[in-house]
């Protein structure tokens, strides 16, 4: 659940809104000002006054798309307006950025009138590559999309329609293969006859249903002659002659369902009148027509999609605009065409029917899938969706002839497509999805911190952990009150333990006593130890009765570091323990260690650092490869701390052998510079850009990884220590409730996987 004042906070903390522009080329000096501006800048001018089409080569229309809207229609809010629809339509520019690195201006127009909308859209057209529309009311929408699309030269296309038709088409394409049937012979049935619906029947109709046996039902039931009304002309090609009027008197018999109308009105009794194995599309948000587990309980035998995440078969649009508009961009498409939508359709449908990758398994917390009733749809989350629907939609807009650019070279287009966003793209996603999974135990030592609160409350909504805090009750539930968070003790969500007054207490101090006995610790010491939040936290996880720690949004990294490793320890075969950062820049995973434990490691220290650190990047399903990093590239320079790196690559080589890609020492650019260094180290045993970066010493990885923070790179995750026999991630005094968020997040995860590792 997403609390009102979380979702303010998240669109009005630091910069205000969800987007903002960043140049593509150097501005720091004179002489970059006077090729950016006057004087240099009249080059391209001239160019593109010659040659209209070399906008697409001098300036971003190319990769720019406008998200226009007028606000009559926003998701289930109705008509707000242009002003309160910009969130949406901010929202909508990063799914175009993530899936897809589009770059989007949002444009919400205050105008309701058709001819005037479609008038400042159309002189718009010099500025972009395409243009969606999103979020406008039937009937107008349907007008100001054809009419723009016969206006302009650019693809025009109105989400709202067509992505849903997109994805439900590849369903019904798939659905049509597991039950053996022909798009022909089956009998389809919609509830809704609004944008959405319509567009789906229009798809319908092109994949081969006959119109004959396609019933449309609005809010006042089967679209008939005789019914009374008179239709508009977008609902008039629907209107069946037939004595059916209601949507019960539809469905006996009905092949398919299709509802984009309004949650909870369909029941048990009308779906199991349906045929055979029948395909049920669900789609009302966040509502379905029926809900998934009636409508599974009732027709066992049903195919259910729904639009929603938890359940199996999510129609969801993110699937087909970002990629049908890459295809387009990049053929510089002078439209969308019928062609280009179905080819998304074809080839979405036919990625569903592939073996599907463990990376994908992973970013949905393990769960496996395989083509059949319960995964009809790729998961949002395929990087295989890019590069498939993209080059399809590509195909066939070269086939049609609305492409202005032919790709020639189409296996390096694909290739090109998998390196926009790099292969690691879902990384934080697989996070997300892998702690869903496993919802671990995480204990928190400053359990009464006011971000530790509301960093738990959301922990616990959004089932990423299951959170431990340690601290006074009394304290704590005055700061929930004060805060107005949502109380979940109740319900045993959050667990709130007072260390001197929990049922641990003596059997934990005795177990500190029977370990440090022999190592400074009295009974008494080890007693009052226990009273204290960080030890007691501790022995939860040595105890094996937490999964994981967050922890220093009160104290010093060394001050922690201590008590971890005397109560938690060592994991066997390490003799230390140390900090790594993942910093993820541009949508690639970077770990950098060590960046908060060892000062100045030996060879032998940097080699175990490495393999530790190498294992983690493994458990996030990085390959790693690594890079031990110096101001000395293989010996350039005879220097003590560079000689000490290529001692810890040849340790490393000598433990590890064949198991771990890694080379050292090199420079930081040569190791994130693959081609560089095939031209001038061939000999290097690293393939290309190195993502585990080892430092020679702690000042260099601290300072590294505050630098990528501090200068933009789109997370920085930890320390996660390594080396410990349980996951612990620390966090800045500084840190915000979305940082513990998403260390505990990392920590649950890491886990989950560590249980797995272990067979439990």
């Amino acid at each position: 659940m997403v609390r009102p004042q979380d979702a303010l906070a998240y669109h009005s903390e630091g910069r205000p809104g969800k987007l903002e522009i960043h140049p593509t080329k150097p501005s720091y000096s004179q002489q970059d000002l006077s090729l950016a501006y006057s004087p240099g800048v009249a080059e391209p001018c001239r160019e593109i006054a010659k040659r209209p089409e070399d906008s697409f080569l001098y300036t971003a229309r190319g990769n720019l798309v406008a998200v226009v809207s007028n606000g009559t229609a926003v998701l289930g809010l109705g008509d707000i307006g242009p002003l309160a629809s910009k969130p949406v339509m901010e929202g909508k520019a990063i799914l175009f950025k993530r899936f897809a690195d589009i770059d989007v201006f949002d444009i919400e127009l205050d105008c309701k009138d058709v001819d005037a909308f479609c008038k400042t859209v159309k002189a718009l057209e010099p500025t972009f590559g395409g243009v969606n529309l999103e979020d406008i009311k039937a009937p107008e929408c349907f007008e100001i999309e054809r009419r723009l699309s016969a206006e302009m030269d650019i693809p025009v296309f109105h989400d709202d329609q067509h992505g849903t038709a997109i994805i439900s088409g590849a369903a019904f394409l798939n659905w049509l293969e597991l039950c053996d049937r022909r798009a022909s012979d089956v009998r389809v049935v919609f509830s809704g006859a609004g944008a959405s619906a319509l567009a789906c029947a229009n798809m319908m109709l092109l994949l081969g249903v006959e119109r004959s046996n396609l019933i449309v039902c609005d809010s006042q039931g089967v679209l008939r002659t005789g019914r009374g009304d008179e239709p508009n002309e977008y609902k008039r090609p629907f209107v069946r002659e037939t004595d059916l009027e209601s949507l019960e008197d539809a469905l006996v018999g009905a092949d398919v369902f299709v509802g984009l109308s309004r949650g909870g009105i369909m029941t048990g009794t009308e779906i199991a009148k349906m045929s055979d194995r029948p395909l049920v599309m669900a789609l009302s948000n966040p509502d379905p027509e029926i809900p998934y587990e009636e409508a599974r309980r009732v027709r066992p035998d049903a195919i259910v999609c729904t639009g929603r995440s938890d359940h199996p078969n999510q129609v969801n649009n993110v699937l087909g605009f970002p990629y049908l508009f890459r295809g387009a961009l990049d053929v510089r498409a002078r439209a969308i065409d019928e062609g280009m939508k179905l080819a998304a359709v074809h080839a979405i449908a036919e990625l569903a029917r592939e073996p599907v990758p463990t990376t994908v398994s992973h970013a949905y917390g393990g769960s496996q899938f395989e083509f059949g009733p319960e995964y009809l749809i790729p998961k949002p989350m395929d990087p295989r969706v890019l590069t498939r629907v993209a080059p399809a939609v590509a195909r066939a807009a070269c086939a049609s002839g609305v492409a202005r650019h032919m790709i020639e070279d189409w296996d390096e287009y694909v290739q090109g497509l998998g390196a926009r966003l790099g292969q690691h793209s879902q990384l934080l996603r697989f996070m997300s999805h892998e702690a869903r999974a496993h919802c671990k135990r995480v204990v928190f030592p400053e359990g009464d911190h006011e971000k530790v609160l509301k960093a738990a409350v959301t922990l616990v909504e959004d089932r990423l952990a299951k959170p431990v805090l340690i601290g006074d009750p009394s304290a704590i539930r005055r700061q929930i009150e004060r805060l107005e968070l949502v109380d979940h003790l109740s319900d045993g969500l959050i667990e709130i333990i007072d260390p001197a007054r929990s049922e641990h207490y003596e059997r934990y101090w005795r177990e500190l006593f029977e370990r440090r006995q022999r190592k400074g610790v009295s009974r008494f010491l080890a007693q009052r130890a226990m009273k204290w939040r960080l030890p007691f936290a501790s022995m939860m996880l040595a105890m094996n009765d937490a999964d994981g720690m967050v922890a220093g949004l009160a104290d010093s990294f060394p001050n922690m570091l201590g008590p971890l490793l005397r109560i938690v320890g060592l994991r066997d075969g390490c003799s230390r323990a140390a900090g790594a950062h993942l910093v993820v820049h541009r949508n690639e995973p970077y770990f950098f260690a060590d960046t908060t434990a060892q000062i100045s490691p030996s060879a032998e220290g940097i080699a175990e650092i490495a393999i530790s650190t190498a294992r983690l990047a493994r458990q996030f399903g990085v390959d790693p490869k690594v890079a031990l990093l110096s101001f000395s590239n293989f010996g350039s320079v005879e220097d003590g701390e560079a000689r000490k790196m290529a001692r810890a690559s040849e340790i490393i080589r000598d433990r590890c052998g064949d198991d771990l890609i890694v080379d050292g020492e090199m420079q930081a650019d040569t190791a994130l510079m693959p081609e560089f260094r095939h031209e001038h180290f061939p000999f290097s045993h690293l393939e290309g850009k190195a993502n585990v970066l080892v430092f020679p010493n702690l000042a260099a990885g601290n300072i590294s990884y505050k630098i990528a923070q501090h200068f933009g790179a789109s997370a920085v995750i930890g320390p996660l220590l390594v080396g410990l026999t349980s996951p612990i991630g620390l966090v800045t005094r500084y840190a915000s409730v979305g940082d513990v968020i998403q260390e505990a997040t990392a920590i649950s995860m890491l886990a989950g996987v560590e249980q797995r590792q272990r067979g439990g």
